[in-house]
């Protein structure tokens, strides 16, 4: 007489299947910058705890997650931080309480938490976004919106970045203004926190701290 097998594993299998991992949404943003976004852990990992993506961003802005997961994502970040391979953390104050103990304001080389200056967390930097365009922002790339739209607020408009004023030597206070007689077009929506990163990345390779 064959034995029957227990019905709990089954169950336990069948529940795993319906809670496939989420897709960690990643995009290219170019000059070896790479944008992860999660969700909800531990269902979606930025990438196998055994890689090294190089730069990267790593948006846990409204993430879920467990002590346990965010202890995980914590070990990913500082084993892939340096300060050749830099990481940017993006968080807010809807961030999980538990990823947030995990990835504080300070960390070792190459590790860069920023948050909106509105949600008084202390952040390596601080990003002048009110909580309502953060959200907008972020919700936008979840619905599709290409990632290099929400960086730009005035595409025809040149920018006067870290890397322009550290190789000329200029103070912010002193930075040049660009003169036109166009009306300024309608502001598009941009992520700033997210833009802020961008511009972090790009001032570090122009000024070769980076690769």
């Amino acid at each position: 007489m064959k034995r029957a097998l227990p019905i709990w594993p089954l169950i336990v299998a069948a529940c795993a299947a319906s809670r496939a991992p989420a897709a960690t949404l990643v995009r290219d943003l170019g000059q070896g910058l790479t944008y992860y976004r999660v969700h909800e852990l531990p269902l979606d990992m930025p990438a196998p705890t055994s890689g090294k993506p190089g730069p990267c961003i790593l948006d846990i802005r409204y993430a879920k997650s467990d002590e346990g997961s965010a202890g995980a994502l914590r070990a990913w970040v500082m084993f892939n931080a340096s300060a050749r391979a830099p990481v940017f953390v993006l968080e807010n104050a809807q961030t999980d309480p538990a990823l947030l103990a995990a990835l504080p304001a300070t960390g070792p080389p190459g590790f860069v938490v920023l948050a909106p200056a509105s949600a008084q967390m202390a952040p390596l930097i601080s990003v002048n976004v009110s909580p309502e365009a953060d959200r907008r922002a972020y919700d936008a790339l979840e619905k599709g919106s290409d990632v290099q739209s929400l960086l730009s607020d005035y595409p025809d408009k040149p920018r006067i970045d870290e890397a322009y004023l550290e190789k000329e030597h200029i103070a912010d206070s002193d930075a040049p203004d660009v003169i036109s007689d166009k009306p300024p077009p309608p502001r598009p929506l941009v992520d700033a926190m997210l833009q802020r990163a961008v511009q972090l990345h790009r001032g570090l390779l122009a000024l070769k701290k980076i690769q």
